[in-house]
Formats: structure tokens, C-alpha cells, sequence
């Protein structure tokens, strides 16, 4: 079956188009007719700016207004994709001021402007595990995200994915890199179980939603063919840089002190009480639940191998 057979959109606008996945997926839409819109913060510095056919717009799109400029850009049939995500913030309930601003107030805003300029077509990125009650900020945030997008009134679609590996992630990277420095490695959460997918597949099942009409109003989880513990997967990130270190698996207390501690290094945040939280739970497909990359899109998922990083 040829996915790409179906009406596409002339022009795609990616809000959060450069960062993992974004970028991946403008690469992709890149190389198809489609013009492709991404708004980032220093285009001058964006590597996207090569990409045939994509045009980088200096932008702050947690700004109403000119969230709404960009879908001014728009014509009725054009798509927008909000790929827009963060791990950490701080303390609050039900979440943080900058959970809330990015998972929760850009979703109202992006659909208030799509309203106003007569858009319908929405695809939106959540997580596998996100739920209004879930157990961390990071995933009561995205639910509420994701349940402000299913009662837009637009076309939307749902994409959740479970942890996202590919060569320049923030995820096996990281892991990577603390086994460099570190003569091993304290691991809190050692025994959850990930089921991680390939950062191409996900850009690929939005790239053909785009031109499947079937997956409007639908929620796609997405997920590798696999499942690993955490420790597994730091074991892998270690023996893919030849530097595989000890692994201390951390009880519930002390990995508990370690994040609180890891919270306040200078530097960007490796590791939160909120991830802590999200852990309680596997982020793996739930029973019964289809891998929308064979269902949906007809894609085979990707294993995690070490050729991925060559």
C-alpha cells in the first residue's frame, strides 16, 4: 500500500519542528512537495536551515500572538503538527508552571489560533502512559494536553509514543555519556520496563497520517518491537561507546535522595523526583493494546541496534 497517495497538505507547520523527533520529521517532509514551516527561536543557527522546501520563522510560539501569526501562514487545508515536550520543571499541583505552559496553555492557545483561521487538521504528540491522574507531573500534564486536544472540535490525531531512541537522542545518549565520566553508574528505577521506538518510525506513522484520513480522531501508540529494563538499556548505551560500567541499582530512598540531589546541579537536569514518579509504572503498550506502526501504518518497528548510531 502507498501511503502517500492520499490529498496532502500543501504546507505543514511544525510547532517544536526542531527539536528530536521535529527535526527527524522535517527532514522527512522535507523531501516530499510539501512546504514545511518551523519556527524556532535562532534559525540562523538551526541546522533545518538546508532542508529543501522548509522555511525557518524567527518565533516564540508559547506567545499567543504570534502562535497565531504562524497559522495565519496557513490555508484551510494545510496541517499543523505540535511536537512541543519537556521532562522536567518544577514542583506544583497538579504540575509546574512550565509543565503547564508547554503541555497544557500552548495546546489551548495553538487551537485557539487554528480556530481563527479556519484550520481542522491537528496532529499531536503525546506519550505512552500520559493521563490526567497519572502519577507525575510530566504525565498529568500531557494527559490534560491530550484531552484538550480530543475535545478541540478539530481533526485531530493522537500520537503516543513510548521513550524515543534514534542517534541523536537525549535518552541512550545520556546514558551513554554518564559512563564516560562516572567509575559506575547508581540507577534508580532499574527494573522498569521500556518498550523504546525508533525516532524514524515515529516520524514516519506522522508523515503517512497525514494522508490517512482514517486516523483522524484516532489515538496511535507507538512503540519498538522490545522490551528492556532501564538497566538493560544502560548496559546497551555502554557497550555502544565501549565504556560500560558497573551498575548500582538504587532503593526506592536513596534513588529518591539522588534525584533531589540531581535536581539542583548546575546544568540541565539529568534525572527528577518527577521522572521518579513516572517509573512507578512500566512505559510499555498496554495489554491488549495494538502497535499502531504495524496496525495503522503498516511499518515494521525498528529494534534498538548499534548500526543506528553509526
Amino acid at each position: 500500500m502507498n501511503f502517500l497517495t492520499g490529498q496532502l497538505p500543501e504546507t505543514v507547520l511544525l510547532i517544536g519542528g526542531s527539536g528530536f523527533i521535529g527535526s527527524a520529521l522535517a527532514t522527512r517532509l522535507a523531501y516530499t512537495n510539501m512546504q514545511v514551516l518551523i519556527p524556532c527561536r535562532r534559525p540562523a543557527l538551526s541546522a533545518l536551515r538546508v532542508l529543501p522546501n522548509a522555511k525557518l520563522i524567527q518565533a516564540n510560539v508559547n506567545d499567543e500572538q504570534q502562535l497565531t501569526a504562524l497559522c495565519a501562514r496557513l490555508q484551510p487545508h494545510d496541517a499543523v503538527v505540535n511536537l512541543t515536550g519537556i521532562l522536567h520543571g518544577h514542583e506544583g499541583q497538579p504540575y509546574g508552571s512550565e509543565f503547564r505552559q508547554i503541555h497544557v496553555d500552548l495546546p489551548r492557545k495553538l487551537i485557539s489560533a487554528m480556530h481563527q483561521h479556519g484550520l481542522r487538521r491537528l496532529l499531536h504528540i503525546s506519550a505512552l502512559g500520559a493521563a490526567p491522574d497519572g502519577a507525575s507531573m510530566y504525565q498529568r500534564s500531557k494527559g490534560d494536553g491530550e484531552q484538550m486536544v480530543k475535545q478541540s472540535g478539530l481533526d485531530w490525531t493522537v500520537f503516543r509514543p513510548s521513550v524515543v531512541f534514534g542517534r541523536h537522542d537525549h535518552f541512550i545518549n545520556l546514558f551513554a555519556k554518564m559512563q564516560k565520566f562516572l567509575p559506575m553508574v547508581p540507577l534508580a528505577g532499574a527494573n522498569v520496563r521500556f518498550q523504546p521506538v525508533f525516532v524514524g518510525d515515529v516520524s514516519e506513522a506522522i508523515l503517512r497520517s497525514l494522508s490517512l484520513s482514517t486516523t483522524i480522531a484516532q489515538v496511535c501508540d507507538l512503540a519498538g518491537p522490545n522490551i528492556y529494563t532501564l538497566k538493560q538499556l544502560v548496559e546497551f548505551a555502554g557497550r555502544l561507546h565501549h565504556q560500560q560500567r558497573p551498575i548500582l541499582p538504587l532503593p526506592g530512598p536513596l534513588a529518591w535522595l539522588q534525584a533531589m540531589i540531581m535536581e539542583h546541579i548546575p546544568g540541565p537536569t539529568l534525572l527528577s523526583r518527577d521522572n521518579l514518579r513516572s517509573m512507578r509504572t512500566d512505559n510499555i503498550l498496554p495489554p491488549n493494546v495494538p502497535n499502531c506502526l504495524n496496525s495503522t501504518f503498516g511499518l515494521q518497528p525498528t529494534a534498538l541496534h548499534p548500526s543506528i548510531w553509526l
